[in-house]
């Protein structure tokens, strides 16, 4: 997958997302209808992502998938953002890796630059703001910001 991500994925045009959903699937990834993913993103282990209908994946995201990842549909994750599922035991000598799950509920919107740490799950229709990091659960409908983030306000509906 690494050999196949550096070069036939990464170097592929910005317009062909059938493509690159297409090497995904290969290797085992469950990629819905549509989803838009940009040639600069990364992931860790694609058999182990499964992403919705009419999902972004943007520039430069990292899905560090050592452990489960889902994202549900009409998600959009903005550049640079890093979803983690791996992490140390820091109480070892070794430093041993573990690996929570994840999960993005669907219409969520994962802003720029935004750290999502092991064993996260973020509610239906959550917005979390740019920078922010993500330790603990976040519920749906609601704006998060902020080192830790936290719910800030409602998120507001157009009833569309």
């Amino acid at each position: 997958w690494w050999i196949i991500q550096d070069t036939l994925f990464r170097w592929s045009p910005q317009f062909l997302f059938g493509w690159r959903r297409f090497l995904l699937r290969l290797f085992g990834a469950q990629i819905g209808e549509n989803v838009l993913i940009r040639p600069t993103a990364r992931i860790t282990y694609p058999w182990k992502v499964a992403i919705g209908d009419h999902s972004w994946i943007g520039d430069e995201v990292i899905l560090y998938s050592l452990g489960e990842i889902q994202i549900g549909a009409h998600v959009v994750i903005s550049q640079r953002a890093y979803i983690c599922t791996g992490n140390h035991d820091y109480t070892k000598l070794n430093f041993a890796i573990s690996a929570e799950p994840i999960e993005i509920a669907a219409e969520v919107w994962i802003a720029t630059d935004t750290f999502i740490a092991p064993g996260v799950k973020i509610g239906p229709g959550c917005v979390v703001g740019a920078r922010s990091s993500v330790f603990e659960d976040l519920p749906g409908g609601k704006i998060c910001f902020g080192n830790p983030a936290k719910p800030r306000k409602n998120r507001p509906t157009s009833g569309a």
